[in-house]
């Protein structure tokens, strides 16, 4: 994975998005705001990209999407279900079309929860909810930084084919 990958879905959904007159908000921890950072690459990006936060920290959860102990009790990070929540949870701030929740272990070492570096996931929350769990098998922790940007941006695009599709 490159930026320049990362930067060219980027493109390919902000212009999908602006065409369907949609939008998108994010919450992303291990990438680290790659995400938000390649879709605002896109010139026009104010048509479609409503906002992001970099939810690193519980304490970042709980400022950044007023997520609380009882909100997440019984969730686990960097699962298909806590991702789901962010997603949702950023969606429904924003009053977004499309939400977008990433959470994992960019490395060189695991997270506190027995995730290895590379492990990570991303969800789409929107007309649909998906989540996908990825594992790049790398400690690079930039390799992994993007990595997961672009399994975000490609789960959205997916999404996205598929409702154009329909």
């Amino acid at each position: 994975m490159t930026m320049d990958t990362l930067f060219a879905t980027a493109a390919h959904i902000g212009a999908q998005l602006k065409a369907r007159g949609e939008t998108v908000a994010v919450a992303e921890s291990a990438a680290g705001g790659l995400i938000s950072a390649a879709l605002l690459s896109v010139p026009g990006a104010s048509a479609f990209y409503l906002g992001g936060a970099v939810v690193y920290t519980p304490r970042a959860r709980h400022r950044l999407l007023g997520l609380r102990r009882e909100d997440v009790r019984g969730f686990m990070s960097a699962t298909e279900p806590f991702a789901l929540l962010m997603a949702q949870t950023i969606r429904k701030q924003h009053s977004v079309t499309w939400g977008i929740g990433e959470t994992g272990a960019a490395g060189p070492n695991g997270n506190p929860y027995g995730h290895a570096a590379g492990h990570d996931v991303v969800a789409v929350s929107g007309p649909v909810q998906v989540a996908r769990t990825i594992a790049t098998g790398s400690s690079d922790r930039q390799a992994n930084m993007v990595a997961f940007a672009v399994a975000a941006l490609d789960l959205l695009a997916e999404q996205l084919d598929r409702e154009e599709g329909k």
